[in-house]
């Protein structure tokens, strides 16, 4: 068979004819017990807890290389096959798992666009029996600088070519909702709650360009800046590095360590204030 070729997001009607080609790897990154009611025929199962490591504080960080070529082995993949991931909670999971491959290099990506949601209530066929793949042996060399630490954001904390991105609820960001030892936000952070970036009235799906260029512009969030996201454990924010990825922004990064690590930390500067570019508009 030929080179595939898909494009970041893509459609149940574009993969569904895809999905027995020799260069494509579905890859569900649900529960084991969803995956097993049902998934995309041909998709395998990557546990999510294969793609995060858990520190004392921080819970969401990249996994070592080694443990990631472990995990990209058992989905058997390969360096010329292209991978195409979902979950059925929003997107998140397998947006962690696109982050994941573009860390280590591995470029040909997608996101089934709406995820389990759309493939299935816009009557997509759908199995019970699991899929196996033959383990590859993958071997990445190395974990690129599309993500950062702590150090790295207090070193730049006023480097006014560097956006951080929370997108955390309102809450979250605020202190209303603490989910550390220490409420609020990394100071300068732009609040989008990552909800922001889909449209329910289609299944999830990630909002127009427009939309998502009117929502950055409008918070001066501009393509000659860095923009690092984070959240809680780097599962909001790598769909917000999915969403920036696909409008073009050139220079992007996640912060695994994210508000668990940051939140727990008694030296890292914290603050509570409302953001000043609210953005509330749910289209």
């Amino acid at each position: 068979m030929s080179e595939i070729n898909l494009p970041l997001l893509v459609e149940p009607g574009q993969l569904e004819p895809l999905m027995a080609h020799e260069n494509l790897i579905i890859v569900s990154v649900d529960s084991e017990q969803r995956y097993s009611e049902r998934h995309v025929p041909t998709a395998t199962h990557l546990n999510y807890s294969k793609l995060v490591r858990r520190s004392k504080y921080a819970q969401g960080l990249l996994p070592e290389l080694e443990d990631i070529n472990r995990a990209l082995s058992f989905i058997g993949l390969t360096p010329d096959k292209h991978v195409v991931a979902y979950d059925d909670e929003g997107s998140g999971r397998a947006s962690r798992l696109l982050l994941t491959l573009d860390a280590v290099g591995h470029s040909r990506f997608s996101l089934l666009n709406g995820g389990m949601t759309a493939w299935a209530d816009e009557g997509f066929p759908l199995h019970v029996d699991p899929e196996f793949r033959e383990p590859s042996n993958y071997q990445a060399t190395s974990i690129r600088d599309v993500v950062v630490d702590k150090d790295y954001i207090l070193k730049n904390l006023n480097n006014e070519n560097m956006v951080l991105i929370d997108t955390r609820s309102h809450d979250e960001f605020t202190g209303l909702q603490p989910l550390a030892k220490r409420s609020g936000h990394i100071p300068g952070a732009i609040n989008i709650d990552w909800k922001l970036n889909k449209n329910p009235a289609r299944h999830g799906r990630m909002k127009s360009d427009d939309k998502i260029l009117e929502m950055l512009l409008d918070r001066r969030i501009t393509r000659d800046r860095e923009i690092i996201a984070y959240c809680q454990t780097c599962h909001r924010s790598s769909h917000t590095y999915i969403m920036l990825k696909q409008v073009g922004y050139p220079n992007i990064k996640c912060y695994p360590g994210s508000w668990s690590e940051w939140g727990n930390c008694d030296d890292t500067p914290i603050v509570q204030d409302e953001d000043p570019f609210a953005y509330d508009d749910e289209d």
